[in-house]
């Protein structure tokens, strides 16, 4: 199956996500939220993959929108994690660039497909 940019994309933020889990629960010893990043980090790719085989349109638009919730849920926890000096601005930054070029992705494509259903 083709890959698309929005699949490569979320793939290696599931990747980063794992070895941010791995250096918190490792170095910082975080063991709670890092676990909530991990959930939700990974999950946006899984429902990004799980849209592939919608039954529907609008149900291709329901599973990007929870990829959506699942983006605003990472970025909840990141902004956590920096506002508790728990990362360095450095780490929020390179993580939350790549979150914010996801969502803005799944904006688009929630956007595209809507109109096609209307």
């Amino acid at each position: 199956m083709k890959k698309n940019v929005l699949d490569e994309k979320c793939m290696l933020f599931a990747v980063r996500i794992v070895k941010f889990y791995q250096f918190l629960c490792t170095e910082k010893k975080e063991y709670v939220l890092s676990k909530q990043i991990l959930r939700s980090g990974t999950s946006i790719g899984a429902n990004v993959r799980e849209s592939r085989n919608a039954q529907s349109k609008a149900d291709f638009a329901h599973k990007l929108n929870i990829a959506l919730k699942e983006a605003d849920e990472t970025q909840y926890w990141l902004e956590l994690l920096k506002m508790s000096d728990i990362i360095t601005i450095d780490y929020f930054d390179t993580l939350n660039q790549d979150l914010s070029e996801i969502i803005a992705l799944l904006i688009t494509s929630i956007k595209t497909v809507k109109f096609k259903i209307s």
